[in-house]
């Protein structure tokens, strides 16, 4: 595993590589019509999920300093309401997004140092045990990425897809 400068984020690394894989997994072979469907009207779609999910892989891009743009950032920042009559990307387009943009916060959570990661970033949720820090933004982004991926294979499960599937891709290095 490669080890990043900041100690804090040794429990964060494998975590992102995992999310990697997951959320390519749970994507896998979800035709463009079924993820766009809603189960009831109620849930938000599998392009909803997956686009959340890619924007928050900018949102940890944006704390870490790179200077990187999520062309669908008017869509799914800070979860967005679904709204029916947007025309929201295709899983194609997402996960090419997803594909361009994790390698570049991999490389940026191994350079990160313990300093930067202890300055301040103002996430205005005024929860007294939360500091407002970027290290506190990036777990948070991670546990987002947990309920994303977690909502995605439900919705797998619901439009009648086989489970999600935990292989492993050794190729992906992020």
């Amino acid at each position: 595993m490669d080890k990043p400068k900041s100690l804090k984020l040794e429990i964060i690394i494998p975590a992102y590589r995992m999310h990697s894989q997951i959320f390519l997994n749970a994507l896998d072979g979800v035709s463009e019509e079924d993820a766009l469907k809603r189960i009831d009207g109620q849930t938000n779609h599998i392009v909803w999920m997956a686009g959340n999910f890619v924007n928050v892989r900018y949102a940890m891009a944006h704390v870490l300093g790179l200077q990187e743009n999520d062309p669908y950032h008017e869509l799914f920042f800070m979860g967005k309401t679904l709204d029916e009559s947007y025309h929201y990307p295709s899983v194609l387009e997402l996960k090419e997004n997803f594909k361009s943009i994790s390698p570049k916060v991999y490389a940026a959570l191994l350079q990160v140092d313990d300093t930067q990661l202890a300055e301040l970033f103002k996430i205005n949720m005024n929860i007294p045990f939360i500091e407002e820090d970027k290290l506190n933004f990036i777990g948070m982004c991670i546990g987002r990425e947990d309920y994303l991926a977690g909502q995605i294979a439900l919705m797998r499960r619901l439009l009648h897809y086989p489970g999600m599937k935990y292989d492993i891709d050794e190729k992906i290095q992020y």
